[in-house]
């Protein structure tokens, strides 16, 4: 038997599965395409998570688009972050080429031209769904966390959250919060310390400022109403196909405490409401973060180990994470350490920093008779990759080096017009933008303020006019025992004493 029979053999064991699958092209060897040596990746395992990594223009965006592609024919709604604005696509079919043509007679598949089902959405000012979360619904944990909070800073937001429960205060935006910060230390500051102790102005200073900084990079239009409901990313279109949902982030690349926030607030919803799904055939859901550096970069501690936490634990929900970045030191270990899915297209090694990067990335795959792996990342093509899954039992397949399947869809973005028009028939569209500003917290705590000091003001009133009585009751009094009082003049004319005398001379006068 040739190598290249023995090592068709190989591959076709390494990815036998009994249950559905997604093809994503055929193995390589010695550079050369291996017809039929398809590379498959059990849908029983694509919860395990997965990491898409490579230098700029390797073929990176392609490979998640071919991912998003069978996911969806399967019937497996997705999330994608379009941070580059170059999936949009995805909605009109490939106008097919003939390198397309040549490069699927190589792999063995068929290309079949297809558009799929696409929702978009934003986050901030642009076209598309908008996604919103309250406040409340983020909750003092994951707020203190996205923040970068002390722990003395922590509990004051949680004696804040609790204050609101009491008090049935809604916190739906940033308004709100920063409204009831300021309320602990001015007008509220006896009734809080009463009930929950003294806050300090100086740990409210600095949640305020962290929470300004938060809204420097618009969170302002994230938090608010109305509420994204997930299960609203769990939606099949009417031929069995999962929907695509695409994130629109082109407009956000320098605002990643905006990212990291809305991820951190996503999974954590997607956790506490999806049902434990247990060992399934299949995934509920796949999201796919593109640029996922942006997560990591500007992530403290606190949130690095909440991520990692969440990564741990959500695919018991039959949700999937796929991180897209450069080079797979771009993610945490901790993080890294959870992927059971590997596309790896090629890394260029113009630096001896670049050369290291290739050696810790190498180390990251299973040991291959048939390939010296540092060599392959070097030399890798164009839409070329390799790849390292888990089969149906959780074993690595076996590495191979991949010839990429292409796109069923377009691999550029749609025109204004046809954007326009995927809005325009959109449900979701209508469901989510319109804004909502109900009765909350900080038009509550103004109005409780307006009455506390309406209240002050007639107890003022109150006491001066208390005060003025007392003083016209006093002058009252003087003035009555000033009337009352004899004249010392009328005293004397008046007196026995004067009057005998006055008659006695009147009587001698007379005589004479």
């Amino acid at each position: 038997m040739s190598k290249t029979d023995t090592f068709f053999k190989y591959i076709r064991e390494g990815n036998a599965t009994k249950g559905d699958f997604i093809a994503v092209g055929s193995a390589m060897l010695d550079g050369e395409t291996v017809t039929g040596a398809h590379v498959k990746i059990p849908l029983k395992t694509m919860n395990r998570h997965g990491l898409i990594a490579g230098a700029t223009g390797t073929g990176k965006t392609k490979s998640l688009q071919v991912l998003a592609e069978n996911l969806s024919d399967k019937g497996i709604p997705v999330l994608l972050m379009d941070i580059k604005g170059d999936l949009s696509g995805l909605a009109q079919p490939s106008p097919g080429h003939a390198k397309i043509d040549e490069r699927h007679e190589k792999i063995g598949l068929p290309f079949d031209a297809k558009a799929f089902p696409v929702e978009l959405l934003t986050l901030s000012e642009q076209d598309g769904v908008r996604l919103r979360a309250t406040v409340s619904e983020f909750g003092p944990v994951l707020l203190s966390r996205v923040l970068d909070l002390t722990d003395t800073q922590s509990g004051v937001v949680a004696v804040i959250f609790q204050y609101c429960d009491d008090n049935k205060l809604p916190l739906l935006d940033l308004k709100d919060f920063k409204k009831i910060l300021q309320y602990t230390t001015q007008e509220g500051k006896a009734e809080f310390t009463e009930s929950y102790g003294r806050i300090s102005t100086a740990s409210t200073g600095a949640i305020l400022r962290k929470v300004i900084e938060l809204e420097q990079q618009g969170a302002d239009l994230f938090f608010g109403e109305k509420s994204f409901d997930t299960q609203d990313l769990l939606r099949i279109d009417d031929n069995g196909r999962g929907y695509i949902n695409i994130l629109r982030l082109t407009d956000i690349q320098d605002r990643p405490k905006l990212f990291s926030t809305f991820m951190l607030s996503l999974l954590a919803e997607i956790y506490s409401t999806f049902p434990e799904q247990g060992d399934s055939d299949r995934p509920e859901l796949i999201l796919f973060i593109d640029e996922a550096h942006l997560i990591f970069n500007e992530a403290s501690k606190a949130l690095l180990n909440q991520i990692e936490s969440i990564v741990k634990l959500i695919r018991s929900k039959g949700v999937g994470l796929y991180f897209v970045t450069q080079n797979p030191t771009d993610v945490p270990e901790a993080v890294l350490g959870q992927l059971g899915l590997k596309i790896q297209h090629a890394l260029r090694a113009f630096t001896a920093k670049d050369r290291k990067a290739i050696k810790l990335t190498a180390q990251n795959y299973p040991d291959s008779e048939y390939y010296d792996t540092t060599e392959v990342l070097t030399s890798l093509g164009i839409g070329e990759a390799l790849v390292s899954a888990l089969d149906e039992k959780g074993r690595p397949t076996p590495l191979a080096a991949t010839m990429m399947r292409a796109p069923m869809s377009r691999m550029d973005v749609l025109t204004d017009m046809e954007l326009s028009s995927l809005l325009a028939k959109s449900k979701m569209v209508k469901k989510y933008n319109e804004t909502i500003d109900r009765e909350s917290a900080y038009e509550m705590l103004n109005e409780k303020i307006k009455e506390a000091e309406a209240d002050e003001a007639k107890e003022k009133a109150k006491k001066e006019q208390e005060a003025l009585k007392k003083a016209e009751s006093k002058r009252k009094t003087t003035t009555r025992r000033k009337s009352t009082a004899m004249n010392p003049i009328i005293k004397v004319l008046t007196s026995a004493t004067f009057i005998r005398s006055v008659f006695g001379i009147l009587t001698k006068v007379l005589k004479k």
